[in-house]
């Protein structure tokens, strides 16, 4: 089976997934994806694209499965099927010279340069956001995209940004491995799924396999061992009901 994925290097994308040295793929989602496939008796056959490219792919045939940390929104459930298997959050992380020490709603962000990935729940939400700002005389924050983490980083560091909007669990370890940044707090959260083609057969398949899994206490100990107990779902669903 054709599964879609973004490519991550390094560990910055932890515990979702990343690479250690000798190239090997390690991490939370690695780990689930592996179980799935065992549970279904199917092997993986994996093609490397982009967070922006995957649901398209998806759609046209290109993949038939696609995971990239993909949380529920309404607009993907109009396009693709959803087979859930993980909570995160929206969550900000600030640099060292940002003036930020908590993030609770938009509006603490007016006149500030935040950095998200394109194509992303953070960029629907950033875009909605902004006029929070603007409405109360105060200035508007501006957003720039970038979808290398590196890239990201090295941003935060160098003050270029002074906040990046990212995956809750992923920022939880960030702040742990970068000097110099802090951890703002979480916006909101969202469940995560595998997706697949309207319609397909394999949103049902997955969501049973993962159930499997859940049933056997297998779930749950992947997320015991990357430290994520409460990201763990009590069941997985198809095309759950979506917040924005």
């Amino acid at each position: 089976m054709t599964l879609g994925l973004t490519r991550q290097p390094g560990i910055n994308q932890l515990p979702h997934g990343g690479e250690v040295p000798d190239g090997n793929p390690v991490g939370l989602d690695v780990d689930l994806r592996n179980a799935v496939a065992k549970a279904l008796g199917i092997t993986w056959k994996q093609d490397i694209g982009t967070f922006s490219t995957i649901i398209p792919g998806v759609q046209n045939g290109r993949y038939q499965v696609g995971q990239g940390n993909f949380g529920v929104t309404k607009p993907r459930l109009q396009v693709v099927d959803f087979a859930t298997y993980l909570n995160d959050g929206q969550a900000f992380v600030g640099s060292a010279n940002s003036g930020l020490t908590e993030v609770k709603t938009l509006e603490d962000l007016c006149g500030k340069k935040i950095v998200t990935g394109s194509g992303t729940t953070f960029q629907q939400i950033l875009e909605k956001g902004v006029e929070q700002c603007t409405a109360k005389g105060k200035p508007a924050y501006t957003v720039q995209y970038l979808d290398e983490q590196g890239a990201i980083i090295l941003s935060l560091q160098n003050g270029r940004v002074d906040a990046y909007f990212g995956p809750t669990l992923s920022l939880r370890y960030l702040v742990d491995k970068v000097p110099g940044t802090t951890f703002l707090g979480e916006y909101s959260t969202t469940v995560v799924g595998f997706v697949s083609a309207k319609g397909s057969p394999f949103a049902p398949a997955i969501a049973q396999a993962v159930n499997t899994l859940i049933a056997r206490g297998e779930y749950q100990r992947l997320f015991d061992k990357w430290k994520v107990p409460a990201a763990a779902l009590p069941k997985s669903e198809i095309n759950p009901q979506a917040g924005f």
